[in-house]
């Protein structure tokens, strides 16, 4: 064969269709076989891991061998057929250097992702670097049981298992989000609705295309931490394969090294350097689900067991016969409004003029303290914890107790026949069928209280405009028996701005003097950018509130009044600080003094702002006490002899 015909056959010998992969991995630089590992059987193509062959497409005959045959046996060109070269290689072929530093930040950015998310708390105070330079057990458990798997079993369950570490962080993102807001973490039984809550309030707070917005970032998050993990497990598991003489040493050194840490107890930064954190958490939500099924049985026999269930009303509220009794909810008013450093002076002194101006018109005050079921948001969970005498801190609580009859401090009132009972609800914007449960003979929504002015953010109304409706609708009105009201104010909801002005009662109208009132407020936005600014604008929310409320009783308060408010939880951490207790301010304000001679023995602090020595009950305990203090006697009526 003469030299020009071998240069003419060249091109032949080389496969054009296949690129030639350099190594993507430190110590590659010899070709490998084909193939994954020892155990792999065929090769699994280009890109399918950081150790792609460098050899792969090629012939296997040298490609300057004289005698190399085509398969298709001998071919020859004619004489005169023009000199072709090869097409140009693959993207890897033109930039190797590239290539290969692709490569190793691809394997290195999937082995971070894994680690991660293996090490990831579910409390934000945990989220430190040396959190995260941890040996997690879970990742050598693993990394020993893909060494032993055949491939397909292999990809399957680095598949499963990547989504599985994905679904696990976002629950624990979850917990880091409740945690920051209701001071407790997410229960993956019975807060999902919680979830839609939430994008209610971004939509009230930021407005709808911002909520668009991060509703979308949220999905592509939830999409990228079920996809990502699992993609870099399987390559890093396609990885070992290839090595895994090498992945097998290092497994058992980091086995070893765990093990010695678990047993010497070391440390890092106070951290376990032998870390089980993912076992432990998965634990945890298997004991949690566990308990909240055990809960709910336990809590529907609770529910059905109530002293006063049979108790007629002629043996309920004797003492308060005749009296106009308002209970009056005031949003996020907790012990931070009045003892924080910076929102008490405020708020304080707002306590304090009110206490004096109820005084000149002839009223006095006792206030306490409740520990609220909840904290941050979850409104209602207070509400009927205080008004049942139950502890409802979670939602299938809640669906128990008012799928029911327990007998609430509200109902108490109808039972007697002696009260109209009515509600006033700003924030209800829909049915709210539970109006049953609480024994109100008439609910007033957002959509009958009359308001023609802008909402200020969540809120769909001021508070003065509320309790203006109703004087207007029922308190003001001629009626032959005496008013029982449970009145929700929601002026101090998240996110404080913009904040409605206290006007002349004659001024609110049907509210739209407010259109420039809250135009000319601040954006929520702006505000939630600096702590300092959200608490301050959250003091205000308080004073507004307080100021309304104690103006309203001023002017059309009358002998009979008898005012009971309290707040229903803490704000978020973000205004009370971490680790805030659950605490709300309660205060009972009267213009007859054998009301408040009937809690004497109680031991409240006089006037609007309980002391620091106040006692402190939960918001459960309540409902009986107030019952007992008030004439209350439970069980039937005893039996008369004939």
């Amino acid at each position: 064969m003469s030299h020009s015909t071998r240069s003419h056959q060249l091109p032949q010998q080389h496969a054009p269709e296949t690129e030639s992969l350099p190594p993507d991995e430190p110590g590659d630089a010899l070709p490998e076989e084909p193939g994954d590992g020892p155990a792999d059987g065929p090769a699994e193509g280009p890109g399918d891991g950081p150790l792609d062959g460098p050899a792969a497409g090629l012939s296997e005959h040298a490609p300057d061998d004289p005698q190399a045959v085509p398969p298709d046996g001998p071919q020859t060109q004619p004489a005169d057929a023009p000199h072709t070269e090869p097409p140009p290689g693959g993207w890897r072929d033109r930039h190797p250097v590239a290539a290969r530093a692709a490569a190793w930040t691809t394997t290195a950015l999937a082995g971070a992702l894994v680690l991660v998310t293996l090490l990831l708390p579910n409390s934000a105070d945990r989220l430190t670097a040396a959190e995260f330079v941890r040996i997690p057990v879970e990742g050598v458990a693993g990394a020993a049981l893909l060494l032993l798997l055949p491939p397909t079993a292999r990809r399957v369950a680095a598949v499963l298992a990547g989504v599985a570490l994905g679904v696990l962080a976002a629950l624990d993102l979850l917990d880091i989000g409740f945690n920051e807001v209701l001071g407790r973490g997410f229960n993956v039984v019975f807060d999902w609705v919680l979830l839609g809550d939430g994008a209610s309030f971004l939509q009230d707070s930021i407005g709808r295309a911002g909520t668009i917005g991060v509703e979308i970032a949220a999905a592509l998050l939830v999409l990228a931490l079920l996809v990502l993990p699992a993609l870099a497990l399987v390559r890093l598991s396609n990885l070992m394969a290839r090595h895994a003489t090498r992945a097998a040493g290092t497994t058992l050194v980091l086995g070893t090294a765990w093990v010695l840490s678990a047993a010497l107890g070391l440390q890092i930064a106070g951290a376990p350097l032998a870390s089980r954190s993912t076992s432990d958490l998965v634990q945890a939500r298997m004991d949690g689900v566990s308990a909240t099924l055990k809960d709910e049985r336990a809590f529907a026999k609770e529910a059905a067991s109530d002293p006063y269930h049979r108790t007629p009303g002629s043996r309920l509220l004797t003492g308060l016969r005749g009296k106009d009794v308002i209970f009056t909810f005031i949003e996020s008013y907790g012990r931070s409004a009045v003892q924080d450093p910076l929102m008490a002076p405020g708020v304080d002194a707002t306590l304090a003029k009110g206490t004096a101006r109820l005084r000149a018109a002839g009223y006095s005050a006792r206030s306490g303290w409740l520990t609220s079921a909840t904290y941050g948001g979850s409104s209602w969970l207070g509400h009927s914890t205080f008004l049942s005498g139950l502890w409802i801190d979670n939602q299938q609580r809640y669906r128990t107790v008012t799928a029911g009859d327990h007998l609430t401090l509200t109902s108490a009132f109808r039972r007697t026949g002696a009260w109209r009972t009515v509600g006033i609800m700003p924030g209800v914007t829909k049915g709210w069928p539970e109006a049953k449960f609480y024994g109100l003979d008439h609910v007033y929504d957002s959509r009958e209280l009359g308001y023609k002015g802008p909402k200020f953010s969540w809120s769909t109304m001021p508070d003065q405009y509320s309790l203006a409706a109703f004087e207007r609708l029922e308190h003001g009105k001629p009626h032959d028996k005496p008013l029982m009201s449970e009145i929700i104010l929601t002026s101090s909801h998240n996110p404080w701005a913009p904040l409605p002005k206290t006007l002349p009662w004659n001024k609110v109208g049907d509210g739209s003097v407010y259109d420039s009132i809250e135009k000319s407020g601040k954006n929520p936005v702006d505000v939630w950018q600096q702590t300092d600014k959200v608490r301050t604008e959250y003091g205000k929310s308080i004073q507004y509130s307080l100021n309304s409320l104690v103006s309203y009783v001023e002017k059309y308060g009358n002998k009979n009044t008898v005012l009971v408010f309290l707040g229903d939880h803490q704000p978020v951490a973000k205004v009370s600080g971490d680790h805030a207790s659950r605490d709300v301010p309660v205060a009972i304000v009267a213009h007859d003094p054998d009301v408040l001679k009937r809690i004497s023995d109680w031991h409240w602090t006089p006037g609007l702002n309980p002391g620091h020595q106040a006692p402190v009950w939960r918001m459960d305990s309540f409902r009986n006490r107030f019952l007992t203090a008030f004439g209350s006697h439970p069980g039937p009526a005893p039996k008369t002899s004939r």
